[in-house]
């Protein structure tokens, strides 16, 4: 038996014990999971600045860089959002619903935890904590296989919350990471369909592409950030560079940041050199179609590739458009389903855009980077699921459970 099979059976053997416990076990162990990683800031901070530095020495871009820095700050986010977990009702155990058949037999709905999640991801070591949390308060078990650049970040966090665990009635089996970098341990992992009830890829294209591809077990994706911010003729364009700005600069390198910008051909004239200068005042890479290349000088003229691109750097694609039904066809033919926004001062086209978009999260006058769990109030996320079928959205707790059928009788059987 190797080592991957041995995580897998401890993972499904600490189910049967998971299913099994209060919800007040679940939240005592949280919060001491919670303060485990403040007690331990120095021990994680150590083992971060071991994969930042390897990444500088690779060259990886500034914008990928922040994904995987850690500081004080954010591993005090990651024990809040743990508490945060902690705090939210618990799911499991509730009866959705109950009625009396004509034969007497009465049939509830109750949601119960799905099992084993396995979590493959990218980069950003705050996940270990952040689906570690999700998953128990869930009454899940999971198995983590992080990215090799966040290696010796992802070890020491889960290392640390295992630990935790420990002086818990949480099995500390509960939460595992697979430690080794190799591809084949993740193609390995993603055939565990005896153990595993649900594997959830987050992170760029191409890894979300191999899980969907190679996985044997159902795969919930969590999808990349093609993300548009189209602005209409009537927008208020002091709040429409505000908007632009937030979603394309404060964080790059997230899912939820703009990629593409979209202009109606009224305003494009007007607008675009304002913005434009805005954008690359803060070092930001224009790419633009053929009209926005003639308006705005330092343009790079986009290609057919680019409107499909999610960039996460510094670099926005913009398009300038003669309706807002050729915005509208534009996002739904090169999005990712994200999350996309309008600016306008119109409630007709507002409600129009907002109704035909086909993605998980549309917005008016507000930018993209709201797209996440805790700031809608469902506490820290296990990603944003970008598909339709079982999550859409930032998923969190109730994502993270399913329906049983209990059925109680008098002797019945059936005719």
């Amino acid at each position: 038996m190797n080592a991957i099979e041995q995580i897998c059976i401890k993972a499904k053997t600490a189910t049967q014990q998971m299913g099994k416990l209060s919800a007040q076990a679940k939240t005592v162990a949280l919060n001491k999971m919670a303060t485990a990683i403040e007690v331990n800031t120095e021990k994680i901070l150590t083992a971060n600045n071991l994969d930042v530095q390897a990444a500088k020495a690779k060259g990886l871009k500034p914008a990928l860089l922040d994904r995987l820095l850690l500081d004080q700050k954010k591993i005090q986010t990651m024990a809040n959002e743990l508490r945060e977990v902690a705090a939210l009702p618990d799911p499991i155990g509730n009866v959705l619903a109950t009625t009396i058949q004509p034969n007497g037999l009465i049939i509830s709905q109750i949601r119960v935890p799905l099992g084993v999640v396995g979590v493959i991801y990218e980069s950003r070591p705050n996940v270990t904590s952040d689906a570690a949390g999700i998953c128990i308060k869930s009454g899940n078990t999971v198995i983590l296989r992080g990215g090799s650049d966040a290696l010796n970040s992802n070890v020491a966090i889960c290392d640390v919350l295992r630990e935790a665990l420990s002086s818990t009635e949480i099995p500390v089996d509960a939460i595992q990471i697979v430690s080794s970098p190799e591809r084949s341990a993740a193609e390995e992992l993603m055939g565990m369909r005896d153990y595993i009830d649900v594997l959830i890829p987050r992170g760029g294209a191409d890894l979300i592409n191999t899980v969907v591809e190679k996985s044997r077990i159902p795969v919930i994706e969590t999808g990349t950030g093609n993300c548009h911010i189209y602005v209409a003729q009537d927008a208020d364009l002091a709040m429409a560079s505000t908007i632009v700005l937030n979603a394309k600069i404060q964080r790059p390198g997230v899912c939820n940041a703009a990629e593409k910008l979209l202009v109606h051909r009224d305003i494009a004239k007007q607008y675009l050199p304002d913005i434009i200068a805005q954008l690359q005042q803060h070092g930001v890479e224009i790419r633009g179609d053929r009209e926005t290349c003639q308006i705005a000088a330092d343009v790079k003229e986009a290609i057919e590739q680019d409107w499909y691109r999610e960039y996460l750097d510094l670099i926005i694609a913009i398009k300038v458009v003669g309706s807002l039904p050729e915005a509208i066809l534009h996002i739904n033919k090169y999005g990712t389903h994200h999350s996309e926004s309008i600016v306008t001062k119109d409630f007709v086209k507002a409600t129009q855009f907002l109704k035909e978009i086909d993605s998980a999260a549309v917005y008016w006058n507000a930018s993209t980077r709201f797209t996440d769990g805790n700031q809608f109030g469902l506490g820290a996320e296990i990603g944003v699921s970008t598909q339709k079928l079982h999550a859409r959205g930032p998923m969190s707790l109730l994502h993270l459970t399913t329906i049983k059928y209990v059925i109680v009788g008098q002797g019945q059987i059936r005719k």
